[in-house]
């Protein structure tokens, strides 16, 4: 058993809806008519079929994006039916104006999300540019590679309306593509791209390292808490070790003292606490926040 053939059967669908007939303006109107007030499914397949191949001629103009057409043609057709189910027959224009917006519409975001890994086109600027900048660059005859010198920068956002920042990182991005990391370095296929990539992240044993070095903080800490009073312990906890410190305010009220005192009792607690620590750890590994 054969697998069929992609380009095969994207022609001979090329070929069958040319078949299907182009609809008078008249009928267009009855058959929306119909659709539109009874939701009529053979209106909506005459109203869809005649108008297969509009969207296949909409496609074939983004055929350089590097998508199969098959697909391309398929979100088309997607945008076809959401523009038939909104189209409003009594206000004068025909299906096929109407539908166009919305088969581009369709198409475009397909090509935004499938182009790259990286998320692109989320602004209208970058859209514009993902669409228009190399057309516009083939109309002023630059296609060189390479970074746009700024006289060309300058002429492609007045053309286009669109900063001149966003036409140098478009025109990067359009520049250099997705690649695969296993694809190998030389032609011997030995060694793929990741092999490259350095781990910029911490090594095991000073990771190991960090890791005891904060574990004996935290019991010097400890210790040296329990050598304060209750008062200085709660006041000092509140103060210091909180994400979000408790206010002078508010511990004045719950211990009856003033704000002052309080503010008194915390110094003291703290320099308390940095001399029991300063006298149980050598001085060469002292942090710095003991000092603080």
């Amino acid at each position: 058993m054969t697998k069929s053939d992609p380009n095969s059967n994207l022609g001979r669908y090329m070929r069958e809806i040319q078949q299907f007939p182009l609809l008078e303006p008249d009928e267009e109107l009855d058959l929306a008519r119909r659709f539109l007030g009874a939701d009529d499914p053979a209106a909506m397949h005459r109203l869809v079929t005649s108008h297969l191949r509009l969207v296949a001629r909409i496609a074939v103009g983004y055929r350089g994006y590097g998508l199969p057409l098959g697909e391309v043609i398929s979100e088309g057709n997607i945008g076809l039916l959401r523009a038939i189910r909104r189209f409003d027959p009594d206000k004068g224009y025909r299906l096929a104006t109407y539908s166009m917006w919305w088969i581009r519409a369709a198409i475009q975001e397909y090509i935004l999300h499938s182009w790259s890994l990286v998320k692109i086109g989320t602004t209208a600027a970058q859209k514009k540019l993902f669409f228009n900048l190399r057309k516009v660059k083939q109309q002023m005859s630059h296609l060189d590679s390479g970074d746009l010198s700024a006289e060309i920068i300058d002429r492609i956002a007045t053309k286009l309306d669109v900063p001149d920042y966003e036409v140098v990182n478009m025109d990067r991005r359009l520049s250099s593509p997705d690649r695969s990391l296993n694809v190998p370095i030389s032609v011997m296929g030995q060694g793929e791209w990741q092999d490259m990539l350095a781990d910029e992240g911490s090594d095991q044993e000073s990771v190991l390292a960090e890791q005891q070095h904060a574990g004996a903080l935290r019991n010097l800490l400890q210790k040296g808490i329990s050598t304060l009073n209750p008062r200085e312990q709660a006041i000092l906890t509140e103060r210091r070790l909180r994400d979000t410190p408790t206010t002078l305010e508010d511990l004045s009220q719950r211990f009856g003292i003033s704000r002052e005192r309080v503010r008194q009792i915390e110094a003291r607690a703290f320099e308390k606490l940095r001399l029991q620590m300063l006298a149980t750890l050598p001085a060469d590994q002292a942090p710095d926040t003991v000092y603080q």
